[in-house]
């Protein structure tokens, strides 16, 4: 009899993502501190990297830590102007965009610093942003082309799972790797 394990999914080193079956307001915190903590984090899982680990993928078929990097910069760019819109528009319908396309654009080959900046700067106000909102303002909603209608406790929750699931592709590598 076998007693093999299956192997991790590198995919998915936090899991997938679970919508919470309810928001309370310890949930929140949380996932605030989570969004207002990341700029560090991902910068101690670079710290240190040559340029071939740069370029090495998180799984056989991913993305460079590079191009990690860079993606966390404009999915949380497009995160925080989708949240921007809901607080100011009633259910508005946001652009999606084809992130495996943007990877592979010019700008992704530069070095990580010019994204991990602009992560510095975006998760300040990010967080100053969602602290700042009431309780009501988290039931306010937007549409998603491709996720439908989304609260923004729904969007809070998708990028606080965001944010630990990138960090974690580059910590998982490290650790894998012995670096």
């Amino acid at each position: 009899m076998s007693t093999q394990t299956a192997a991790p999914d590198l995919r998915y080193p936090v899991g997938q993502f679970s919508k919470p079956a309810q928001y309370t307001d310890s949930f929140r915190r949380a996932a605030i501190a989570t969004i207002a903590e990341m700029p560090a984090k991902m910068r101690a899982a670079v710290a240190g990297l040559n340029a071939q680990q740069l370029e090495t993928p998180y799984r056989p078929g991913g993305w460079t830590v590079r191009q990690v990097v860079h993606h966390v910069a404009d999915s949380h760019m497009n995160a925080f102007i989708r949240l921007k819109f809901a607080l100011t528009q009633d259910t508005p319908t946001i652009m999606a965009y084809d992130e495996a396309r943007w990877a592979i654009t010019p700008e992704y080959a530069i070095a990580p610093e010019a994204a991990l900046q602009l992560i510095d700067g975006l998760h300040q106000r990010w967080a100053a942003l969602w602290r700042g909102m009431s309780g009501a303002d988290f039931a306010r909603k937007l549409n998603h082309p491709e996720r439908g209608p989304m609260s923004l406790d729904d969007l809070l929750a998708l990028y606080d799972w965001h944010s630990r699931h990138h960090v974690a592709h580059i910590t998982a590598l490290r650790a894998r790797q012995g670096w």
